[in-house]
């Protein structure tokens, strides 16, 4: 067997490269005399990664004013690996391993998880799609998380959640145990689904995860949606699905849906987004907040409407913003309650080059309590002592 190993470019020092790629060609040949033919793979591996430091002030945390050192106002800082494998006829074997970090004290993200963003491996084929095996992302994030402000192009904005990231558009939890499929794109449309098993031995349906989701796109237009359902996420069983610090709620199912469509119009990308999550048995709004409301096992939903839009004003600046009205319904033990929210957020980005850009954002949060005993809660943030919340943040992301 021999193996050839080459660096991309065939150089000692990279210039202007912002992603290592370690191709290995293996050729293997057969000594014996009756062998005709000899077997031939190529593989890739290619290293990756997004840091995002800045400032963030907000008005009100817990009563107090707040000026912090933050990692990931728009994008999550994170490395990762991903290859391949040719293995003939359009097949590959294919791995994805991510870990998120946070740059300002270098601690792992995700509960400390090596790869916490995602690890899995398995089959793409160029005809028929993938079948991946791994911690991965779930069917509402695939396809209708890209028509949200927090999923636009140059990279969302995560101060820009809905309340909770109830419909997980802006991935606060990821699926363990998944089976994941997605298919090829057959004339603009592409479709999938993924199941996170429980893993649990007495108990199926313990801390399990089912998704699935399509997007079609013609032109201007864009279209997606998305449905999940969670089973017992506040069981005993943290080996399943989802994990104690990636869960958004504690309760005996969750079922979160939606649809959204972007067009675009010149520089200009307009778009709306609908989503619902339906909550029963409910025991916990465990975000990472820890509000730590009484609640009394019955149930609580969330409706989201989202308008969003960016516009480039030159190729290197884009700005862009969103409004959501959130129509909230929370049992709590003492009494049902309908809170409502309105925010407001827009954000201006710049390119200083293919890889390094700067940023301005802000967001404003207003809730109607309803007696709930909620105050405004911007995402990442502490909670505010009032029913206002204001958070303005400015910083700078490099990829590599």
């Amino acid at each position: 067997m021999t193996i050839f190993l080459f660096l991309d470019g065939g150089r000692a020092r990279v210039e202007k490269k912002t992603r290592l790629k370690i191709m290995c060609a293996l050729a293997m040949g057969a000594g014996t005399a009756g062998y005709a033919g000899a077997a031939q793979a190529q593989s890739s591996v290619t290293l990756y990664g997004i840091i995002d430091a800045g400032l963030i002030y907000t008005d009100n945390q817990k009563g107090h004013s707040a000026i912090q050192a933050t990692s990931g106002n728009v994008t999550g800082s994170h490395w990762g690996m991903a290859g391949h494998e040719d293995l003939s006829d359009g097949t590959y074997a294919i791995f994805q391993l991510e870990s998120g970090f946070s740059v300002t004290n270098g601690s792992s993200r995700q509960g400390g998880r090596l790869f916490g963003y995602q690890s899995y491996m398995g089959l793409s084929n160029d005809r028929y799609g993938k079948v991946t095996l791994g911690r991965q992302y779930d069917s509402v994030v695939d396809y209708l998380a890209p028509l949200s402000f927090t999923g636009h192009h140059p990279g969302g904005n995560n101060l820009a959640a809905h309340p909770y990231d109830n419909d997980n558009l802006n991935n606060s939890f990821r699926v363990n145990n998944a089976v994941k499929y997605s298919s090829a794109s057959y004339s603009g449309l592409r479709f999938g689904a993924l199941y996170g098993f429980s893993n649990a031995t007495d108990g199926f349906d313990d801390n399990r995860l089912y998704s699935f989701g399509a997007s079609y796109d013609a032109g201007p237009l864009s279209l997606g949606a998305g449905y999940f359902q969670i089973n017992n996420s506040g069981g005993t069983n943290t080996d399943g699905a989802l994990t104690l610090t990636d869960r958004n709620f504690l309760s005996a199912r969750q079922r979160t849906y939606g649809a959204g469509a972007n067009y675009t119009i010149g520089s200009a990308k307009l778009g709306l987004v609908w989503t619902r999550t339906q909550l029963v048995g409910l025991d916990a709004i465990n975000g990472p907040n820890s509000l730590g409301l009484v609640q009394n096992g019955q149930g609580a939903s969330f409706s989201n409407y989202e308008l969003n839009l960016a516009y480039a004003l030159t190729p290197a600046l884009n700005v862009s913003g969103e409004y959501t009205y959130t129509d909230g319904a929370l049992s709590t033990s003492s009494g049902a309650h309908h809170p409502k929210w309105q925010e407001l957020s827009v954000q201006t980005d710049y390119l200083l080059s293919k890889q390094t850009d700067v940023y301005l954002q802000a967001s404003y949060q207003h809730i109607a309590s309803d007696g709930s005993g909620l105050s405004a809660d911007i995402s990442a943030q502490s909670i505010s002592s009032t029913n206002q919340q204001v958070v303005v943040g400015a910083g700078m992301r490099h990829r590599f």
